[in-house]
């Protein structure tokens, strides 16, 4: 079985990035993943400015149009689907990741935890976490998933320990304050530390990050895919700076 790690090029314009994470996801798809992995917040970015009268039209409902094409897709290629997006629920906004079965169906929704997504004196009845992990059974084993700083929240890989994991999704949006793509930056200092967490946590991995735009004023999140083995070993990555699809061998669940 094949997993497809996309890194998607995200922009203003919200129809384009739907429209680009449609394309990678037909040609990973024709490539023979069954598992398409998208970036936290991948069809926006993460522009939330703690603004709720802004950030609420940024967000996007699990039952709405943008998902129902996304789930449509699925059936028709017969895969599953994580998307990172901007969730609306009423009047409120989570940072949620969907995980889109092959029969058309949203078959998990997890939300991030950790509330690194926004600002510590943003509006708590507007801006919105998760409670606790979710999982599911697949074909490709017992699936959970992570979102960006969850990964490094001591309580939360607690609750991931426990669950006997086959693989661990982690959708995130990295940056570096200066707005640089510097790959030996990131392989040298970041990098590390995100393979040590996996490590700790004994779960294979598949990381993604979106590629912001340079028109996108996020701080410039630089795209980069990861295959991370339960050991903390990389076993194939996507470079920083560029759009594409990392394909990954998932072998056959333990």
């Amino acid at each position: 079985m094949q997993a497809a790690l996309i890194v998607n090029p995200v922009g203003l314009d919200r129809d384009a990035n739907l429209a680009a994470i449609q394309a990678l996801c037909s040609e990973a798809a024709a490539q023979g993943a069954s598992l398409l992995l998208l970036p936290e917040a991948a069809l926006t970015g993460l522009l939330n400015t703690d603004d709720p009268a802004r950030d609420l039209p940024l967000g996007t409902a699990l039952h709405g149009p943008v998902v129902g094409r996304l789930a449509s897709f699925c059936q028709m290629n017969g895969c599953w689907l994580a998307v990172g997006l901007l969730e609306r629920c009423g009047n409120s906004l989570y940072d949620t990741v969907a995980l889109l079965g092959p029969f058309g169906c949203i078959r998990l929704v997890y939300r991030r935890i950790h509330p690194g997504w926004h600002g510590p004196e943003a509006d708590p009845t507007v801006y919105r976490q998760g409670q606790s992990i979710a999982m599911a059974d697949t074909p490709f084993g017992k699936v959970g998933i992570l979102i960006c700083g969850d990964l490094f929240d001591d309580l939360i890989i607690q609750q991931v320990k426990t669950a006997s994991l086959d693989l661990l999704l982690l959708p995130f949006a990295r940056c570096f304050d200066d707005g640089s793509w510097d790959q030996t930056r990131w392989d040298a200092e970041e990098l590390p530390t995100y393979a040590e967490r996996v490590a700790c946590i004994r779960v294979p991995t598949l990381m993604v990050n979106y590629l912001a735009l340079l028109e996108l004023p996020d701080g410039g999140s630089f795209g980069g895919a990861f295959h991370v083995s339960a050991s903390g070993d990389i076993l194939g990555s996507l470079p920083l700076g560029r759009s594409g699809i990392l394909l990954v061998d998932l072998g056959c669940p333990a």
